[in-house]
């Protein structure tokens, strides 16, 4: 599974999803810093990445475009880092990554997590 990290997150979180056995990429090191979410979906797409994020306007782009892919990891916690948040998003995305490597949009909350398949009707 490769996973591409949206700009509002930390590039921290390479290291974390790499030693979890991923392959991981920071948008930063990939595209412009400035990219609107509809080029970063592309990239994503055209590469085989998910798109690991703190933004729920990637969700809203799945659902209005009604994509199929790329797959989206929202969290919607208030502290990201990983520090605080790596052992449950690996959990997480182990427990999911079938699904994720499918087609879905996977939201991780503060108490619980969701997950929709694409694409979504």
């Amino acid at each position: 599974m490769k996973i591409l990290l949206d700009m509002n997150l930390s590039p921290d979180w390479v290291k974390v999803l790499e030693s979890a056995g991923w392959e991981a990429v920071h948008w930063s090191t990939v595209g412009d810093m400035r990219a609107p979410d509809e080029v970063i979906m592309a990239w994503a797409r055209e590469n085989g990445h998910i798109v690991f994020t703190h933004d729920l306007d990637f969700g809203v782009l799945l659902a209005l475009t009604r994509a199929e892919s790329p797959s989206v990891i929202q969290v919607r916690t208030q502290d990201v880092f990983p520090e605080v948040l790596g052992e449950r998003l690996v959990r997480v995305l182990r427990e999911h990554e079938i699904v994720l490597e499918k087609g879905a949009l996977v939201t991780v909350d503060e108490g619980k997590e969701r997950v929709r398949v694409l694409p979504f009707r």
